[in-house]
């Protein structure tokens, strides 16, 4: 499964360097010189650069040359994106590593998104409510976004007191709802 570590946006100065939207909680080692991440092409297809009749193709990889915090972003320098008119045709880009290359967390209490989505969620009687569809991650809580049987889908905060259990290795995880939650 790929994972989206970050988004390319637009460019910074005119030596090829791009600011980098952040989506992962570990920029310092997903962002680290060296480190080669696979693209996915954004939502529009990029723009051509300045040779005749050759469109611009996003590469499969780039390679981090640089990357440095700046007001708050990252702006990054990949090998081979040399101007601002290559730089600008990365926008939109994705950015993304292979799951099986991520470390599970120490914590076991912690779990990446990916290890969630697609697990069944019961209640602690053992009634399916439905599996888990993604993570939305909120300003107060993350939440589980509930894929119901019947299609609809239901939002439930990632808290202790409504989510007890979760059994990676049984595929399941336990909620106990408050009366109404599943119901909005």
């Amino acid at each position: 499964m790929q994972l989206v570590v970050g988004r390319i946006g637009k460019p910074h100065g005119v030596r090829g360097e791009v600011t980098v939207e952040v989506r992962t909680d570990e920029p310092e080692a997903r962002f680290a010189p060296g480190t080669v991440l696979r693209t996915e092409p954004g939502a529009t297809p990029p723009p051509t650069i300045d040779e005749p009749g050759v469109p611009f193709q996003v590469p499969a990889e780039l390679t981090i040359e640089e990357a440095r915090f700046h007001q708050g972003r990252v702006l990054i320098a990949f090998e081979g994106v040399l101007d601002r008119n290559t730089a600008e045709a990365l926008r939109g880009t994705l950015l993304v590593v292979d799951s099986a290359d991520v470390e599970p967390p120490d914590d076991p209490e912690e779990f990446h998104d990916h290890q969630l989505v697609g697990l069944a969620v019961v209640t602690p009687a053992g009634e399916r409510l439905g599996e888990v569809a993604r993570i939305d991650h909120a300003p107060s809580s993350d939440l589980l976004v509930l894929r119901r049987p019947e299609g609809r889908t239901a939002l439930i905060p990632f808290v202790r007191a409504i989510v007890p259990e979760v059994d990676l290795a049984g595929g399941r995880v336990i909620v106990d709802p408050p009366a109404g939650l599943l119901d909005l």
